[in-house]
């Protein structure tokens, strides 16, 4: 997406467009792996030496306040980040470490919602072995 398009994404979500923010958000919006605070770092501090870790959390930090991403925490020692924010679950490999995202209807994950309860945000997720990962069957 152009750079003038993710701005104008942050503007509308009350965001100021910094060279930093629509850097991570960018970076989120093309590459689907799930990555880490870290993995997005290392990956923009090339293009960005001047870029700091802190800069990168607190990038990440102001797009989850502004819904535009969303946290994937399916283990406590690792928060990934995704640039996709529709209802959708995610499947965690226990070889690979890989986060998979699968479709799920908009409609089941509501009616998971205790009555008189408004969802605002689920998280849905499954951990097994991806089919790289499983061994050959006899």
């Amino acid at each position: 997406m152009e750079r003038q398009n993710l701005a104008a994404m942050l503007s509308a979500h009350g965001v100021r467009p910094t060279q930093q923010r629509i850097a991570v958000f960018d970076y989120l919006l093309t590459h689907h792996t799930h990555p880490s605070a870290d993995t997005i770092y290392n990956a923009l501090s090339r293009e960005y030496p001047v870029f700091s870790r802190t800069t990168i959390y607190n990038s990440l930090n102001t797009l989850l306040e502004a819904g535009l991403i969303r946290a994937v925490t399916i283990t406590p020692e690792e928060q990934r980040f995704d640039g996709n924010t529709s209802d959708h679950g995610h499947f965690r490999c226990l070889s690979c470490g890989e986060i998979f995202d699968f479709e799920v209807d908009p409609a089941v994950i509501r009616s998971f919602c205790p009555s008189g309860f408004r969802e605002e945000q689920s998280n849905l997720f499954f951990t097994g072995r991806c089919p790289r990962c499983l061994p050959p069957r006899h």
